[in-house]
């Protein structure tokens, strides 16, 4: 029984960590699907943001010349795109996602898929008008 018990509280330990967003991912391009970019998830005071870490198409030392505000001629290596996000049940939303190849700001909304891919999805006002990504994990 106690094996049992043991067997259990890892199983449920080791869904939980699955379900977490946190962590590196691989972007894709949508028709290509060449690899993009490198990106961090992380968790600050319990709401989520995500930041280039590298990118697959353009110099290590690239700045977004698109970019506005503060960002504007930042590097593109650092550059935080994923701003505000907030758990929700199965999805993390109330954020904004910022495109740094038009330096455009969208709303934004991120959901784990089942096979383990993110679903990013920006958009304007209603999210029936946007684009949605999928992101992949990176494994080590």
């Amino acid at each position: 029984m106690k094996l049992f018990g043991l067997f259990c509280l890892f199983l449920f330990a080791n869904l939980s960590l699955a379900q977490n967003i946190t962590g590196e991912w691989e972007t894709y391009d949508d028709e290509t699907q060449e690899k993009k970019a490198l990106i961090n998830i992380y968790e600050s005071n319990g709401k989520y943001f995500a930041k280039i870490v590298r990118s697959y198409i353009s110099d290590q030392d690239a700045v977004c010349e698109n970019c506005k505000g503060d960002k504007k001629d930042q590097p593109i290596a650092g550059l935080v795109i994923i701003e505000g996000l907030e758990e929700d049940g199965d999805e993390y939303n109330g954020g904004t996602i910022m495109d740094p190849e038009n330096g455009k700001t969208y709303k934004c909304y991120i959901e784990l898929m089942d096979d383990g891919k993110l679903k990013v999805r920006g958009y304007l006002g209603i999210s029936l008008l946007g684009r949605t990504q999928y992101w992949r994990r990176k494994v080590s």
